[in-house]
């Protein structure tokens, strides 16, 4: 049985995806993609079957990351019960979460809060700010900490 992780932003197309491309790379380095499933998705249905941002594209390509196989999907009723984790960008993705996922048999959280020093914080979207390298950098350190506690969690 395989540990199901799945990111969730606004549009499945900046935030969300990046930290799917980039949790898989931490994953795939530490020998365990045969035991870590990993997606993203968005709570908007706008950008369904479209590749990351450019912005998103860009940043991954310039840290060597592969973002291949990674299209925007809507969150959606299959997702529900399905993902051990469910790893959210900002506040009002945990309130979406909140009411529309049960998730009772797994973990629901804000991926900042494995931040060593932005516990508390949103990662911001850069489809509105711009800001590519800074949400690089805050989802870069929060998957180095998450994949820590999920394999002390997990014992993997």
């Amino acid at each position: 049985m395989s540990i199901k992780v799945l990111f969730v932003c606004l549009g499945n197309i900046c935030r969300s995806p990046m930290a799917e491309a980039i949790f898989r790379n931490k994953v795939e380095k530490a020998g365990l993609s045969d035991q870590i499933d990993i997606d993203s998705a968005g709570i908007g249905h706008w950008h369904i079957g479209k590749l990351p941002h450019e912005g998103t594209r860009d940043i991954l390509t310039k840290n060597n990351i592969s973002y291949e196989n990674i299209t925007a999907r809507q969150l959606g009723k299959d997702d529900n019960g399905f993902y051990s984790y469910i790893i959210a960008m900002d506040n009002a993705n945990m309130k979406e979460l909140e009411t529309s996922m049960s998730n009772s048999d797994g973990f629901t959280g804000k991926l900042l809060d494995f931040h060593p020093d932005l516990k508390g914080k949103d990662v911001p979207d850069p489809y509105f700010t711009g800001n590519f390298d800074e949400v690089y950098d805050m989802i870069q350190t929060s998957c180095i900490y998450f994949l820590n506690w999920l394999r002390k969690r997990e014992n993997v």
